[in-house]
């Protein structure tokens, strides 16, 4: 179990990260993202703040395993909120916003099942 744990941990990390760095450095589709959830752009560089914490917090889980649960945990409610705020607006491009929501949510079982 550690082994899945310790990947899914990993691609989990990945994927946070590498959404954090488009939003930090300022890439179109983050903010065509935003233009579309009629959010301000000014949230931009909170959003990769948020996410670039999650990434980082989850590799630190795997020593410190409190740690990598609250950022699975915040991961989860973010990715949750991603996928009200296109429900909101009405759209139905849910694939990303699901596919980061589900890695995030299996990152959190598996550390709690892990860690007990």
């Amino acid at each position: 179990m550690f082994i899945a744990y310790v990947t899914v941990t990993i691609v989990a990390a990945v994927l946070t990260g590498s959404a954090a760095v488009a939003y930090l450095a300022g890439h179109s589709y983050p903010r065509a993202q935003l233009d579309m959830k009629r959010l301000p752009r000014s949230w931009a560089p909170v959003l990769g703040t948020v996410l670039a914490a999650g990434s980082s917090g989850l590799l630190a889980g795997i020593a410190v395993p409190l740690l990598g649960t609250l950022a699975a945990a915040g991961l989860v409610a973010y990715f949750v909120g991603a996928v009200v705020a296109h429900l909101r607006v009405g759209s139905r491009h849910l694939v990303g916003p699901a596919v980061f929501l589900a890695v995030s949510a299996a990152a959190l079982v598996l550390s709690l099942d892990h860690h007990g």
